[in-house]
C-alpha cells in the first residue's frame, strides 16, 4: 500500500507533468535562462516546481524544500527534494525524455522517492523499507554477473567538460565488455531504467541532489546498489550536500565490477 508521503508528492509530481505537457507545444516561445555554461532552464521548470512546492506545502506546511530552481528553504526535520523537470535539454529540444522527481528525505537520506514520466504515464514510487514499483507493479534491477554483454546509461554534463578526456577513456575501456552504452539526458530516469532493469548499471559525474535523490532509493529498494566511483557512500542528498558528487547504480554484482572499472581506467583519480 502507498504510504501517506508518496501519495502526496505523486499528487504534486502529476501536478507539475501536467504544466510541462501544456506548454509542449508552445517550446519556441518558451522564455530559457542559461544558469551557466550550457546548462539551461526554462520558465516551464519555474512554474512546474511553484506547482509541486504548492502542493507539497499544502499537505506539509513544516517541511523543508531543497528545489533546482529556487534553492533551500525552511528548516524541517524533512526535506522534500526536487527538480520538476529533469531532463530540460531534452524538453527543449523536442526530445521526448524528461520527467519530474521528488524525494523525501531525512537525515540525508531518502525515506520516500517519485518518478514521474508524464509523456509515457509511468509511475516509479518507493518507500524505504517497502521496495520499488512502477505504475502498481513492484520492480526488480537486472541479475547480469558481470560487465559482459551489459547496457550501461552514462551522463555528459556541462559542469563536468573539463574530465571530458578520462571519461571517454573510460566509455572506450567498457565497451571492450559492454553491449552498448546509452546517453539519454536524464539522471532520474537512468536511476529509474535501472531499478526497473531496462538497463543494468550507470554512472555519471557532477550530478546534485534534486537529480538523483528520488532515483537512488529506487535503485536500492529494487536490490541495487548505489556508491560514488570509489565505492563510497553518496554522502547527504539535501541541502549540506549540494556540490556535484559522482555515482554508480547497478546490481550488487555489476555495480562493483562497473566502479571498479572506473577506478582502472583513471576516471575515478580526475576527481
Amino acid at each position: 500500500m502507498q504510504k501517506p508521503a508518496v501519495t502526496i508528492m505523486v499528487k504534486a509530481a502529476r501536478a507539475a507533468g501536467n504544466v510541462l505537457l501544456r506548454h509542449m507545444n508552445r517550446l519556441e516561445a518558451i522564455n530559457v535562462i542559461e544558469k551557466d555554461r550550457l546548462d539551461y532552464a526554462s520558465e516551464v521548470d519555474e512554474e512546474a516546481e511553484a506547482i509541486i512546492v504548492k502542493e507539497l506545502k499544502r499537505a506539509m506546511p513544516d517541511c523543508a524544500i531543497l528545489g533546482e530552481e529556487t534553492g533551500a528553504s525552511g528548516r524541517g526535520r524533512s526535506t522534500f527534494v526536487i527538480d520538476p523537470l529533469d531532463g530540460t535539454s531534452n524538453y527543449l529540444h523536442g526530445i521526448p525524455h524528461w520527467c519530474v522527481s521528488i524525494a523525501l528525505v531525512e537525515g540525508g537520506e531518502p525515506q520516500h522517492a517519485v518518478i514521474f514520466d508524464p509523456l509515457r504515464n509511468e509511475l516509479f514510487t518507493a518507500s524505504k523499507g517497502s521496495g520499488a514499483v512502477l505504475n502498481d507493479k513492484k520492480i526488480r534491477v537486472t541479475e547480469r554477473k558481470d560487465l559482459s554483454g551489459a547496457m550501461l546509461i552514462t551522463g555528459f554534463p556541462p559542469r563536468e567538460r573539463e574530465r571530458i578526456g578520462p571519461h571517454l577513456a573510460c566509455v572506450g575501456e567498457l565497451l571492450r565488455d559492454a553491449e552498448d552504452i546509452r546517453r539519454t539526458g536524464s539522471a532520474a530516469l537512468d536511476l529509474a531504467y535501472v531499478a526497473c532493469g531496462r538497463v543494468d548499471g550507470y554512472f555519471e559525474a557532477g550530478v546534485k541532489p534534486w537529480d538523483i535523490a528520488a532515483g537512488v532509493l529506487l535503485v536500492r529498494e529494487a536490490g541495487g546498489r548505489v556508491v560514488d566511483f570509489r565505492g563510497a557512500a553518496t554522502g547527504p542528498m539535501d541541502q549540506r550536500g549540494v556540490l556535484g558528487r559522482h555515482l554508480v547504480a547497478g546490481n550488487l554484482k555489476l555495480s562493483e565490477q562497473l566502479q571498479k572499472a572506473i577506478v582502472n581506467s583513471g576516471y575515478a583519480a580526475a576527481f
